[in-house]
Formats: structure tokens, C-alpha cells, sequence
């Protein structure tokens, strides 16, 4: 029988945002999975996702009961993509919607208003609505597998980011400045709207309100986990060293489109991340010189993180790949200045091919294995 963890309640798991790249946090789960016996289930009962990483937090709680089951599903989806299970690729489906985006402006008033964006992700949702069984998300909490599953998307109707998120009866919901948490029961819609990155794939309606990737408007990403109980919080983060090389420096033309895009997606799925990290280090130094019973009486606790980022650059990855990337997708790029030889991070993103993903598996694997004892004794794993 699955052994159950009722006594770690307080362990959360955070996996951020970022298309393509959110193979790398399959390969580190894998990792933390050689430290876990094949009968146990997951280690961090409170799991929150954004973007690509509500996918991946939505398969682990779904299989919440039998860890390396949950991890086993998704290193064989991600090791076995191509563009076409995620998008339209095709040179006839990519160009007609490509041209269908570029007419909407020209549409008349009174012409029901589409969707603006770069691709067509009908695929996803196909591919979502396979592999996944919502169902088991419920089966898990009142089971005692699961204590909380969250995605986040961004709101373009209120401007707020919204929590939707799953979990036991004692969590309730809450409303903050900009940011609100909203009980339902997940599906596909949900993970749609998270992974919907702004341009690039189409917004999602739900309940009246258009949303898109969850990144957006998310000014304090360890807020979910918080919200729904955790006092520990694991983060796969999924960006790159800042620090720039001699070339960018030396590079003296002013970036094109393609390379202005990939610093905004840089920035909407990484700098909210790395502030809100250094605000809840400033809380919990501050929570040094709080008595315990005022802490309470203010609503605060402490709370532990651990934050496993990339050794490698996943741009220069990436544009090893950039020959498998299909031909309709690259002409399409090259559009707005993007080739093989282009500075910008959107083919990271962007590149959901199997040799690409693959090797960010490992990656994510090796950089696991690297950090596993301090992963184990985080997450207080003592078999």
C-alpha cells in the first residue's frame, strides 16, 4: 500500500513558468524520485504550478498517490514532444492563423473579436484532455495523498492573478491588492489559460473573465503555497544566469523584435521569482526579533525555501535544436529576426522538440542529483 503523509502537510512545491523548458523540472523530480521508495507518494502534499509548470504540478497531484508513477508519465510525454502535439505547425494550420491574427485588426466593428495570437495550441488541449484525469485530483485529497494543487493564471479583465486552486475543506479562499485565490475544481480550461503566454498563444474564458499565462501579473509567486499551508517550499525555477558575456557586451546594434520578445518573456516568467524570494528572506530575518506569540498574533510564520535553478544556459541548447524547430514555425521567426544565430531566448521556449527536451531532462537531472542530500533533508526524506 502507498504510504500516506499526513505529518508532512507543511512541504510545498513550486514549478514556474516557461514553455519548453519546463522539461528541466521533469529531470530534477526525477532525480528527487532515486531517494523515494517505489510505493511512496508525494513528498510535497502541496503542489503549485504556473505556465507549463501548472501542467506539471496538475500531473503530479493527479498521480499524488505513487510519486514515481506521477514522474514516470511525465518524462515520457515530455521525452517524446514534437511542436505539433503543443501547437499548429503545419505550413498550411501556422500560416492561416498566423494571417488570421495579422487581419483581426482590420475586422469590421460589428465581427465577433477572436483571440489574437502568434500559434494555434488546439493541440495542447487535445493532448491535455488525453493524458490527464481530473478526477483523481479529489480521489487524492480525501484520500490524504494531496493536500493542495493551485494554478495561477493572469486576468486581462481585472488585471488581478488569480489562484485557482484545489484542496482540502479547512483552506479557504482570500483576496489580496492585485492577487486573489479562488476555490474550483481544476481542469483543463485552468491549465490552458496558465500556459496561454501572452502573444504567442490565444487567451482562455473562463467564468466570464479572458486569462492568459499566469506569469503575467504574478508579483508574488510563493503566495499560493503560503495561502494554502506551506511553512517549507521547494522552487524549480527555470531561469538563466544574468550575468552577460563578453559578446553581449561588445554588441553594439540595437536587438531586433525577436530579440526585444525574449527579454520580455525573460522577464515575465523570472524577475517576479527572484523579488519575491528577497522579500521573504527580509520577512523571515525580520521574524528573528518577533516573540513567537506576537507572530501569531500578526499572522506570520516563517518560512524555508530551497530554490534549484539551471547549470546551463538553456538558450544555447536551444539553438544547438534549432534545425529540428518545424520549417513553418522558422520562417515564421525569421519574420521578426529570429535564426540560428539569434541572441533571443524565445526559441527556448518555444522549441518542444524531443532532442531539445531530452537533453533539458537531463540537465534537470544531473543538477538534481548534484543537490540531493540538501533536497532529502529539506524535504525531511528519511528512508
Amino acid at each position: 500500500m502507498t504510504e500516506k503523509h499526513h505529518a508532512k502537510n507543511h512541504i510545498g512545491l513550486v514549478l514556474s513558468g516557461g514553455g519548453a523548458r519546463a522539461a528541466y523540472q521533469v529531470g530534477v523530480l526525477k532525480a528527487i524520485s532515486t531517494a523515494i521508495p517505489r510505493n511512496y507518494g508525494l513528498p510535497f502534499p502541496i503542489v503549485c504550478g504556473t505556465s507549463a509548470g501548472a501542467i506539471n504540478s496538475t500531473a503530479l497531484a493527479c498521480y499524488a498517490s505513487c510519486y514515481h508513477l506521477g514522474v514516470k508519465k511525465l518524462e515520457w510525454v515530455w521525452k517524446n514532444f514534437t511542436t505539433d502535439q503543443v501547437y499548429k505547425s503545419d505550413w498550411v494550420g501556422a500560416t492561416r492563423h498566423f494571417m488570421r491574427t495579422m487581419l483581426a485588426g482590420t475586422q469590421a466593428e460589428y465581427a465577433i473579436p477572436r483571440a489574437v495570437s502568434l500559434f494555434n495550441n488546439v493541440p495542447l488541449r487535445l493532448l491535455l484532455t488525453k493524458l490527464l484525469d481530473f478526477k483523481r485530483i479529489d480521489q487524492n485529497l480525501l484520500n490524504g495523498y494531496l493536500r493542495a494543487l493551485s494554478t495561477t493564471a493572469s486576468s486581462y479583465s481585472t488585471g488581478e492573478s488569480v489562484c485557482f486552486f484545489q484542496a482540502d475543506k479547512d483552506i479557504q479562499t482570500w483576496h489580496r491588492s492585485k492577487r486573489r485565490g479562488q476555490k474550483c475544481m481544476i481542469n483543463v480550461e485552468h491549465l490552458m489559460a496558465s500556459s496561454a503566454i501572452p502573444m504567442i498563444f490565444p487567451s482562455i474564458e473562463i467564468q466570464h473573465e479572458h486569462f492568459g499565462d499566469g506569469s503575467l501579473h504574478q508579483l508574488a509567486p510563493l503566495s499560493p503555497p503560503v495561502h494554502l499551508g506551506a511553512d517549507k517550499i521547494l522552487i524549480i525555477g527555470l531561469a538563466q544566469s544574468n550575468k552577460p558575456s563578453a559578446h553581449n557586451i561588445q554588441h553594439t546594434n540595437p536587438p531586433g523584435v525577436g530579440g526585444i520578445v525574449g527579454h520580455l518573456l525573460d522577464t515575465i516568467f523570472n524577475e517576479a521569482l527572484n523579488a519575491d524570494l528577497e522579500r521573504l528572506q527580509r520577512i523571515n530575518k525580520t521574524l528573528d526579533y518577533v516573540p513567537p506569540e506576537n507572530q501569531q498574533q500578526l499572522g506570520l510564520k516563517k518560512i524555508e525555501t530551497m530554490l534549484i535553478r539551471p547549470s546551463k544556459s538553456f538558450n544555447r541548447i536551444a539553438h544547438k535544436h534549432y534545425h529540428e524547430m518545424p520549417y513553418a514555425i522558422k520562417t515564421m521567426l525569421r519574420s521578426i529576426g529570429i535564426n540560428a544565430r539569434s541572441e533571443s531566448s524565445i526559441v527556448s521556449y518555444l522549441l518542444f522538440e524531443k532532442a531539445y527536451t531530452r537533453e533539458l531532462i537531463e540537465l534537470g537531472f544531473h543538477d538534481g542529483l548534484a543537490q540531493l542530500d540538501s533536497i532529502k533533508t529539506f524535504l525531511e526524506i528519511d528512508v
